[in-house]
Parts: C-alpha cells; structure tokens; sequence
C-alpha cells in the first residue's frame, strides 16, 4: 500500500477511464477525485489542491497542454503525469518543457499507472528534502563530496560527466529532454550528439553492461531517465 491519503486528481474526458483510474488506485489507498474538463478541474484544485495529477491532453473545449502550462506559470508545484493516446515525440517533448512530470501513453496498464505516481510523488519529496546521498543499485553518488563509487569502487567523471549525472541524480526517475539537460549543464546551445557522447561515456563507467543500460535508460527521441530508487 502507499502512503495514506495521497490525493489524485484524474482529468479526463472518458468516464470509463476515470472509473478504471479510480478503481485501481483506491485499491492502493489514493484518495482519487475526478474531473471531465479544465473548468472542472480548476473547480477541484480551488476547492482542494492535488498530490498529483493525470492529466489527458485531448480535453473538450480547452488544450490540455495550454492547462498545464497555464498550472506550471501560476506556480502549482505538484506532480503532472500525462494521459494521452499521442505517441509522438514532439508532443512528448513540449509537455515535458511545459513541466510535466512523466508520461504514460494509453492504452496503459495499472501497474504503469501505479509505478509512475510513486515515482513522480518519490521525486517531488526527494527536491523538497535534497538529500545529499543517492544510490540506486551499485550507484552511490554524494552531492556534497561530489564523489561516484560502483561497487564502494571510486569511479572518475570528467568535470562535465559529473554534472550530467548531477542533474539526472536531482531528477531520478524523471524522463528529462535533452534540451533540459543541455541547458542545465552547458548554459546554452549545444549540439544533442556532444550529449549522447557524453551519455556513452557515462554507461561506460557506471553501468555493468552499457549495451544494455539498467541505470541511465533512453527515452528515444526525447532525452534520458536515470533509474530511481527503489
């Protein structure tokens, strides 16, 4: 079971998909309260604000990626996971710039569902505390000693490899663009191969087989998730 009490907004068009929402996460102990449109969504945040949010882009009468936008610019900091039966990276991508959280494409199961609110929720908690210390698997990286060990073995990052692993490390668990991680440790413009080249050279130090990476995960077309914690 999950923490109890953890309030779940649906925002969906599609009843029977808000009814198999709600079934399986009440199951898991979410409190799960539903809306149809983004005026009813508004309606429920105003009344009581969300956890976390699923969110469908394809809304009657208003965009849902303008109202994610619209939630991120006035400042609402909970989780945001997007529903949505496109499958196509550029609208992946820009819900992701616009401050979603994740992703989920439908039809979707609801162990998907259940893993990636823990994920999203794990995550919003862990930038809240920043906790000096992550170790996922035989990864452990400390934030303050800017040090990496695989196995308590030191491991040697370059300058630029350690704060690639820094902002993967702050968002674990989180799919991240390219365009976000590019921003974050090069400050500007900078073409996504000197990225991926990067990414390689990571997996080649930490991971134990870089063919088949089981922390630093590709998200095709769209950027990179490092493996949370379990």
């Amino acid at each position: 079971m999950t923490a109890p009490g953890i309030k779940v907004l649906v925002v969906d068009d599609e009843p029977p998909i808000r009814r198999l929402l709600r079934a399986g996460l009440t199951t898991q102990d979410y409190v799960v309260h539903e809306a149809g449109s983004v005026e009813e969504a508004l309606d429920a945040i105003a009344k009581d604000a969300p956890d976390v949010m699923l969110l469908d882009l394809g809304l009657p009468g208003r965009n849902g990626m303008d109202f994610l936008a619209e939630l991120r610019d006035k400042g609402s900091n909970f989780p945001i996971l997007i529903l949505s039966s496109r499958t196509d990276e550029t609208g992946i991508v820009q819900a992701l710039e616009l401050g979603a959280d994740d992703y989920i494409t439908k039809p979707f199961g609801m162990k998907e569902v259940i893993a990636r609110l823990r994920v999203a929720i794990r995550h919003r908690l862990q930038q809240q505390g920043e906790r000096p210390i992550f170790q996922v698997g035989a990864l452990k990286v400390d934030l303050v000693r800017r040090t990496v060990t695989v196995h308590d073995q030191d491991v040697r990052l370059s300058p630029r490899e350690y704060e690639i692993l820094r902002v993967l490390v702050q968002h674990a668990g989180k799919v991240l663009t390219h365009r976000f991680i590019i921003h974050e440790v090069w400050g500007g413009p900078v073409d996504a191969q000197n990225l991926r080249v990067h990414i390689r050279q990571l997996r080649q130090k930490l991971e134990s087989d870089p063919e088949q990476p089981a922390l630093i995960h590709t998200e095709t077309g769209v950027g990179y998730r490092l493996q949370a914690p379990d």
